[in-house]
């Protein structure tokens, strides 16, 4: 989806000849994967992180082009609405002290982005959903700059056929009764009010599918314990909003297709996985292309030429498929590679905690992948995904399906089980007892106090009511302390209640 595509509508020729380019890509990496043409030297992980813009009394502020423009940097690019930016950090080797490198890497990125959107009159929110959207700022005229997401908007729109629907049941505030969303959409930002971090961990092909089958089994774990999107409209939805509401902004059917059991665009998966090959070759059999865009490159003569094949087709078709662990394929410096890309955490709160999430993602992720007996041979698939949602809509309140143990909450799991787990995955990955301690120490706080990103903002604005402040006010108050509180680099678990 970093490719941009011809502003020119797209003819059903155009989609016959994308169809059969896809198919031609799909048959170059099968190919590809039996001819071990993969080399894979040292891990080596990566992050993408998508900010929101907001003004000084906390309304988002639609103003990437002037912020992006002060930035004259490459590392930071535009995003579905006007009111994103995404940073994408330079990719590093996974052991040693490389994390601690990262860290400091992402500070420094992040310092530059709140110095130059302050010059540009804007501030940065490293949040999981901005708690200040409004419906108006769904609008399309809010779409950034951007053929590519122009497009993507009527295709997603033509396909489903009528407005986009958010229904939402949500998670009461401690003492108050459950608050419901429900309500049309113009258009599909809603989907730009998820703002996440992107975790990529490059594998060799062998290695690839106990990564991602582990991935997923660790999916509703990871949004229990770093849940930081509690609002959107106004109400108090669930812990981790953006999981529901992703899905919901960018899906292409209308209510007959999923009543056929029609697969949903943003998607879990159905299966456990043998071979990466297995996920590309679903989206290809399962989704017709929302952008047809297609390039010169037959993939199998550049193969049969000796030169690693752009697979253009098939990586854009990829790009618009939104599994919460997607299948990457990717060619640098002329070598192909694959990578899992991670994208079910929320942005923020703060650099120490999104380095917590990604450590103990990659321990307890290279842990699982490596046990005798897997923990996937033990669990359904679809016990997989009701943790996924149970940790979304819950967090910590959550009961989670574990194998050997049961039901278990979150904390509980992590605690006993996961921490373990991911310090004994981040030694065999090569990482410094440093880093281990450092992050998976924020991770076992977080867990022991009970304290996430969203349980923060839940709390800051029931005593903000509780004031009398109404819910707009009590929002903007929040945010307001949130934004000082994650520029101090303290992690959430230890931020005050004022």
């Amino acid at each position: 989806m970093g490719k941009d595509v011809s502003p020119n509508a797209f003819t059903p020729r155009d989609r016959g000849r994308y169809r059969h380019k896809v198919q031609r890509c799909l048959d170059t990496l099968a190919r590809m994967l039996s001819d071990g043409s993969f080399t894979f030297p040292r891990k080596h992980i990566g992050l993408e992180v998508e900010l929101n813009l907001v003004d000084e009394i906390m309304r988002p502020s639609m103003a990437n082009t002037a912020v992006l423009a002060s930035l004259d940097d490459t590392s930071f690019t535009t995003e579905l609405s006007q009111h994103n930016i995404e940073l994408n950090v330079p990719p590093c080797p996974l052991d040693g002290t490389s994390a601690l490198r990262l860290e400091a890497v992402l500070d420094d990125y992040l310092h530059k982005a709140h110095t130059r959107a302050d010059a540009v009159g804007s501030l940065i929110a490293m949040i999981g959903v901005l708690p200040t959207l409004r419906s108006e700022h769904f609008d399309q005229k809010w779409i950034s700059h951007s053929t590519r997401y122009s497009l993507l908007n009527d295709e997603i729109l033509a396909s489903r056929g009528e407005q986009p629907l958010l229904s939402l049941e949500g998670i009461g505030l401690p003492g108050r009764d459950p608050e419901r969303l429900r309500v049309l959409a113009q258009s599909i930002l809603p989907e730009a009010a998820c703002t996440s971090v992107q975790l990529h961990l490059q594998v060799a092909p062998e290695e690839f599918a106990a990564h991602w089958n582990a991935a997923q089994c660790l999916a509703g774990v990871q949004v229990a314990l770093g849940a930081n999107s509690p609002f959107l409209l106004g109400k108090a939805l669930w812990h981790e909003t953006r999981i529901p509401l992703f899905l919901q902004a960018t899906d292409t059917r209308p209510e007959e297709l999923k009543n056929q059991g029609v697969r949903p665009r943003v998607w879990f998966g159905e299966r456990w996985i043998t071979s990466i090959f297995d996920l590309f070759e679903e989206n290809v059999r399962y989704f017709p292309g929302l952008l047809p865009e297609t390039d010169d490159e037959d993939p199998m003569e550049a193969l049969e030429s000796n030169r690693a094949p752009k697979l253009t087709e098939l990586r854009l078709h990829n790009g618009t498929i939104w599994r919460w662990n997607r299948p990457v394929y990717d060619v640098v410096d002329g070598k192909p590679h694959l990578r899992v890309e991670n994208r079910v955490l929320p942005a923020g709160p703060t650099v120490l905690d999104m380095m917590a999430n990604a450590t103990f993602f990659y321990g307890a992720q290279r842990a699982l992948a490596e046990q005798e007996r897997p923990v996937w041979t033990r669990m359904s698939f679809q016990a997989a995904e009701e943790n996924l949602y149970a940790g979304a809509r819950n967090g910590f309140d959550a009961q989670l399906y574990w194998p050997g143990i049961g039901w278990i909450p979150p904390d509980e799991l992590a605690l006993r089980v996961l921490l373990p787990l991911a310090r004994q995955g981040l030694r065999d990955s090569g990482v410094s007892d440093t880093v281990a301690d450092r992050y998976l120490g924020v991770i076992e706080q977080r867990c022991l106090r009970r304290r996430t990103g969203s349980m923060w903002q839940r709390d800051t604005v029931l005593r903000a009511e509780e004031r009398g402040m109404d819910r707009d006010s009590a929002l903007a108050t929040m945010l307001a302390r949130y934004l000082e509180l994650s520029r101090s680099g303290e992690p959430v678990h230890s931020w005050p209640l004022d």
